[in-house]
């Protein structure tokens, strides 16, 4: 009991901390980086904590008004991901000109992100959610060119429209309980869990309703797409995932998206040419992975967090985001080395979690979604194959950023580490069939897609069209709601 009294305290302090740091570090431009860097380790601490604690901490805060906090191994994961990758982004912008005000966004960003992913109620989560939408909103708009101004200001009005959806069903489901509480699911009329998982979906860059995602993530500078890809998109898909658990009665609905927008983001990453494009697509993809088995999601979001974040750092540093000009223009060796881990990683390549991970997620899935994710792995591997077969010299390509090697040794350090996680995995038939799907994607590479040209529309991706998009979203979702009325109810 005593130790519980100490977590408690422990949890209030470190969800205060980086919102209080995060404005005197802007008050203290001399000191911003450590103080950064400082709150990141604090998180790195609390989420390893996590995994020690023998029962789930559970926080209830003015009755059925307030705050619900729910902490155990799942928030441990989706923690431990965001105070890596922050660490990593805070380490490779060390030695750059980022302001006193960009590290503050970042800690403030840290902050809400971490606060998302132990909430369990909808209108604590809601707070959260616009809070990084503010933040990331001044991050993807720090350079202040017209560009980034446009693609901020489009990722504010498209993820402001879905907090309105996701709040209107938050009113509907604390009408029908009393209570904000996540299990409110639970007898709440159709149009209200639509009107939510609408607003996370949309959040969180899934399925169709997510295809603001890909230009985002691509045209931010790349420390804000490794923020955005490896951890903000996941303070959406945490609540899913959290609400799939408590309710299970939801959880042939998440495992459906789950499987769309892993075929929907992969057939697009496939034949994208250009290097941040396919990386988002892959995001969107890699996030209907951890949708597809839930109940092992939190694992799936740590090594995705990690390799993603690292590819969208390397990927700042190549000689040119165009895939055809990296197959004639060498990159240097010492850069294609952890390209080619993170590669292998998010393949599923054995000796690194991704591996773990993905044997992990198949095993977890039900017989209708084999096929699908099968074919979405088979994808993955080609379309990574593109990286691992760019050509590369010991003197070729830029060099790389003085904070480079820290912040990827980092990443790609705690994708080893985490490899023991699941060390189960290391059967000779779990090695073997990743093995073959591996190789299976290269040779498709090879063969067919390094010799084809296809550009896949980007009509959906339109600002006009993506509001129209989440309205035909809602419509889908209510109608598969309503199919599942009754185990819902």
């Amino acid at each position: 009991m005593n130790y519980n009294r100490k977590m408690n305290a422990l949890t209030i302090i470190w969800i205060a901390l980086p919102l209080f740091i995060g404005f005197n570090i802007y008050l203290l431009p001399s000191i911003c980086r450590y103080l950064a860097l400082g709150v990141a380790i604090i998180s790195l601490g609390y989420s390893l904590t996590i995994f020690s604690l023998s029962l789930p901490l559970d926080l209830q805060l003015l009755d059925n008004f307030g705050v619900i906090l729910l902490i155990d191994n799942l928030s441990g994961f989706f923690i431990l991901t965001n105070a890596l990758v922050t660490l990593g982004v805070i380490l490779y912008c060390w030695h750059s000109d980022k302001t006193n005000f960009f590290y503050t966004q970042v800690i403030i960003l840290h902050g809400s992100v971490n606060a998302a992913f132990i909430c369990a109620d909808f209108i604590s989560l809601y707070v959260a959610l616009e809070v990084i939408s503010i933040a990331a909103f001044l991050l993807i708009t720090y350079p202040r060119s017209d560009r980034s101004i446009w693609v901020g200001l489009r990722y504010l009005f498209v993820s402001n429209v879905a907090m309105l959806f996701y709040l209107v069903g938050t009113v509907l489901v604390y009408k029908a309980h009393h209570s904000f509480g996540f299990e409110g699911l639970r007898g709440s009329p159709p149009e209200a869990v639509a009107l939510i998982f609408l607003g996370l979906l949309a959040k969180g860059g899934i399925f169709v309703s997510g295809l603001w995602l890909p230009l985002t993530h691509s045209e931010s500078d790349s420390p804000v797409s490794a923020m955005l890809s490896g951890v903000v998109v996941k303070a959406a898909i945490y609540p899913l995932v959290r609400c799939t658990l408590m309710v299970p009665e939801v959880d042939p609905i998440i495992r459906i998206f789950g499987v769309g927008t892993a075929l929907l983001g992969v057939s697009y990453a496939i034949f994208e040419q250009d290097t941040k494009r396919m990386l988002a697509f892959s995001t969107v993809s890699q996030l209907g992975f951890i949708l597809a088995a839930p109940e092992v999601g939190g694992f799936y979001a740590l090594t995705h967090g990690l390799v993603k974040s690292s590819l969208f750092l390397m990927a700042g540093i190549l000689p040119s985001r165009n895939l055809k000009v990296l197959q004639d223009q060498p990159m240097k060796t010492a850069i294609w080395i952890p390209l080619v881990m993170a590669s292998f990683s998010i393949s599923g390549f054995p000796l690194l979690s991704g591996f773990g991970a993905k044997v992990l997620t198949m095993k977890n899935l039900l017989p209708w979604q084999v096929i699908g994710m099968n074919i979405a792995a088979l994808g993955t591997a080609t379309t990574f194959a593109k990286f691992i077969f760019l050509p590369h010299e010991k003197s070729g390509g830029s060099k790389a950023k003085s904070g480079f090697f820290p912040a990827i040794g980092l990443l790609l350090g705690g994708l080893l580490i985490a490899n023991g996680v699941y060390y189960q995995a290391y059967t000779f038939v779990n090695i073997i069939k990743p093995l073959i799907t591996i190789f299976l994607g290269w040779f498709t590479y090879i063969l067919i897609v390094q010799r084809m040209v296809i550009k896949l529309p980007r009509i959906a991706e339109q600002f006009e069209h993506l509001i129209g998009g989440m309205s035909l979203m809602l419509i889908f979702l209510f109608w598969v709601i309503l199919g599942n009325q009754t185990s819902i109810s």
